[in-house]
């Protein structure tokens, strides 16, 4: 392989999962460390911390949005998944990443605190939320936090549209956006927005945070699952939904929503083939590229396995992959000595034997 073959092979290989991960977990601590870095040594200062979120997620999407689209924050993996952009298998994957790198980043940056003797303590607030006597009252700050990640979600999902010419901006626009909402909700509850964000620090901020804690994981989700209900209805998509996303189930089967998700690889693979449940052939579908006369439909289908289990469409059920069904024989050739002929049809003319 020439190196110039090696260059296009490397520039159009997809990343790893494990690379994904690695991307969101690195995305999340480099967020959590600078942001609530931030509002420890400025002491909350609205528009220095505000800033700094904003400004770390613009670095850090545009450094690893190629590789894993740079969501760093639960709540956008549950809208993006709900709106069809990623399956649910990685939205779990993802989300347990981005928690796992929240938790490094607040260790980390107490760590950094207490090696430094900056007078800061276990215990004390490390860019916690929290409600109640700590800030907002509980129905302000639920309000508040679903409606903001409403709108942090809605942008996300506008901006990296495949509709949206300005597609190449889009961390930027992210990061902005962001940055308005801590403006907004630093005096009220902290800001959160993301479940992974408040996590990775409320454990090193004594029990007011802890207590807390459960606002700014469901009122996050809340708001970043009405984004991605709404979006597509309300504007339409870019692509069709990915596999696995949406509300068209996974591998349990469940049933699709139309219009709304996607089916799974192997329902996607059954509905495809002719035959399949639920889908009628289109006009054309076969062709001279596709069934040819004579030629058995089941031929034609190609068998769904997985993890050993074959789907068996007759029964509509999974069968072990070494007991599948024996394909059905193909009819014999007429024999026009022999008196039989074909059944009757549009393209085909029956005479008496000889």
């Amino acid at each position: 392989m020439t190196q110039e073959a090696a260059a296009d092979a490397a520039t159009t290989t997809p990343p790893t999962l494990t690379q994904k991960l690695l991307a969101e977990l690195v995305g999340t601590f480099v967020l959590v460390f600078v942001g609530c870095g931030a509002a420890v040594t400025t002491g909350a200062d609205i528009a220095a911390t505000g800033l700094a979120f904003g400004i770390a997620i613009v670095i850090m999407a545009y450094s690893f949005g190629r590789i894993s689209g740079g969501h760093f924050n639960p709540a956008v993996s549950v809208g993006a998944a709900i709106a069809g952009r990623i399956s649910w298998r990685e939205t779990g994957l993802y989300s347990a990443a981005q928690i796992v790198g929240g938790l490094i980043g607040g260790l980390v940056l107490a760590v950094t605190l207490l090696a430094g003797d900056s007078g800061w303590e276990f215990g004390d607030p490390l860019g916690s939320n929290g409600f109640g006597d700590f800030g907002f009252a509980l129905g302000g700050a639920l309000i508040v936090e679903i409606v903001l990640t409403f709108i942090f979600l809605t942008v996300i999902l506008s901006v990296t549209d495949e509709r949206n010419d300005t597609v190449a901006f889009a961390p930027l626009a992210i990061g902005l956006a962001l940055a308005a909402i801590h403006f907004v909700a630093i005096p009220l509850t902290g800001t959160s927005v993301n479940p992974a964000r408040s996590i990775g620090v409320a454990f090193f901020s004594g029990g007011d945070a802890i207590a807390d804690l459960w606002l700014f994981i469901v009122a996050p989700l809340v708001g970043g699952a009405l984004a991605g209900v709404l979006y597509p209805i309300l504007f339409g998509r870019g692509a069709d939904p990915v596999p696995g996303s949406g509300f068209g189930g996974g591998a349990g089967g469940a049933v699709a929503v139309p219009g709304f998700g996607a089916p799974n690889a192997f329902e996607q693979q059954w509905n495809q083939q002719p035959g399949g449940s639920g889908h009628a052939a289109q006009p054309g579908q076969f062709g001279q590229a596709g069934q040819h006369a004579g030629q058995p439909q089941a031929a034609q289908q190609q068998p769904i396995i997985q993890d050993g289990w074959q789907w068996d469409p007759a029964a509509q059920q999974w069968i072990p992959a070494q007991q599948q069904p024996a394909a059905p024989a193909a009819p014999a050739t007429p024999d026009p000595q022999s008196g039989w002929a074909p059944p009757p049809g549009e393209q085909t003319q029956v005479r008496p034997p000889q």
